[in-house]
Order: structure tokens, then sequence, then C-alpha cells
């Protein structure tokens, strides 16, 4: 399946150039771009989490991935150039209307958000998604859904990575025309689990999850690239 994605990708258009330091770089379509946001809550939070997830994706696929994630804001004209947005937090979200209308366009046009409850933004983002989708609704994605076996395997859905609210790691998503455009995970912090092993003192069992169902993850948002 990596070998076909990768081909399929590279048919598209995804290219792959080596420095001379022999680092890998690529365009702006195979990495993982943070979303930053208004309203007071710490977009920036976790800042080790995304290049250790993009050198898991590296390391364990073949896929290659940049080694440095990148940022962009909702009304950046470039915003289309990153098909993979994450976000995070542990407080406030807040778009301008603006900001909503942009981030709608980017989404039902190809583009894909994953959102990780760091703590403290479920109640924001759940009300900016209302806003930004009036016709769907966040709904949970069962274990059985593809994104939980792309490589490994998750029987019971979304791992438990913090404790939180102590309450049971839940997946939601929205669906147009059959694909996947919002991940969202609640009660799971899984960002937490990419950080560097000495910042959260994770088991490695449990960030060794993490990382799994970040790996997943993104092989199925590039499953859903290819035609």
């Amino acid at each position: 399946m990596l070998v076909f994605l990768l081909a399929a990708l590279t048919s598209v258009g995804v290219g792959v150039h080596a420095r001379a330091d022999n680092d890998l770089q690529l365009d702006s379509v195979l990495t993982i771009t943070r979303l930053q946001y208004e309203g007071g809550g710490d977009w920036y939070a976790n800042p080790s989490s995304l290049p250790n997830l993009l050198a898991a994706i590296r390391e364990r696929t073949g896929l290659p991935v940049s080694a440095r994630p990148q940022t962009v804001r909702p009304l950046d004209p470039t915003l289309k150039d990153h098909p993979y947005l994450y976000m995070t937090g542990h407080g406030n979200v807040r778009f301008s209307p603006e900001e909503r209308t942009a981030l709608r366009g980017y989404l039902l046009a190809g583009g894909f958000l994953h959102a990780d409850d760091n703590y403290g933004m479920d109640e924001s983002f759940r009300e900016e998604m209302a806003e930004i989708f009036p016709e769907y609704e966040l709904a949970e994605i069962p274990p059985d859904q593809a994104v939980f076996r792309m490589m490994y395997d998750f029987p019971e859905g979304l791992p438990k990575i913090h404790e939180h609210d102590g309450k049971p790691p839940q997946a939601f998503g929205i669906f147009h025309g059959g694909r996947l455009i919002v991940f969202y995970t609640y009660e799971s912090d899984l960002g937490d689990g990419w950080e560097d092993p000495d910042v959260h003192d994770d088991a490695p069992d449990v960030r060794e999850s993490a990382l799994r169902m970040g790996v997943n993850l993104y092989l199925y948002v590039l499953s859903q690239m290819v035609p």
C-alpha cells in the first residue's frame, strides 16, 4: 500500500528534491502544517510534537516527508498549498467571519484539518465548527473505521494518552462527499504523546500508541488524495 501511495502521489505532482547535505526536501505537499488561530489559546503548544511525528512517518513508512512542519494562518494566500493542517491548544479558539469562510472553502476543496484537544479547546472548537459547517455535525468515528487500521490496528479506536477528565478517548469527524475533512481527537491528546519523551514522561508504550495513531491518520489522509 505504501509503494502504491508514493507512486500515485508522485504521478499527481508531488516532488522530492535532495539538497547537498542529503536532507530530503519536498514541495508543500508532504508535510504537516500547524494552524495559527486567535482567541487566546496556545496554538503553538507541544513544539516538539510535529517534528517527532514527521520523523516517525518518514522512518516507518519510507514516505519522504519533510523534516520540519510549517505554520499558516487561515487568511494566508498560501493556505491551499497546505493540504494537511493540524491545530491544538489548551484555551479558546476563535475565527473571524472571513477566516471561517476561508477554512470552509479550503476544506471543501480538498484540504484536511486534524484538531487535537490539548485540554481546554473543546467547547470553543465545537462552536467554530458549527459556524463553519452548519449543515454538518461532528460525528463520532467508530473503531472499525479504516483510519484505525491503516498500518497499525487499534481495535478499540482512539488511544488514551493523557488523563484530562478521565473520560474515554473519542474521535469525531466531518465527512464531505465521503471524504474525511475534519478529524477531532478528544480526551486523548495525541500531540502530548508525540512530544520528546522527557516532556511529559509518558510511558514508552503510551508514546508509541500516540505515534502509531499519528502515522495511521497521515496515511489515511494521503489515501484520500490519491485519485
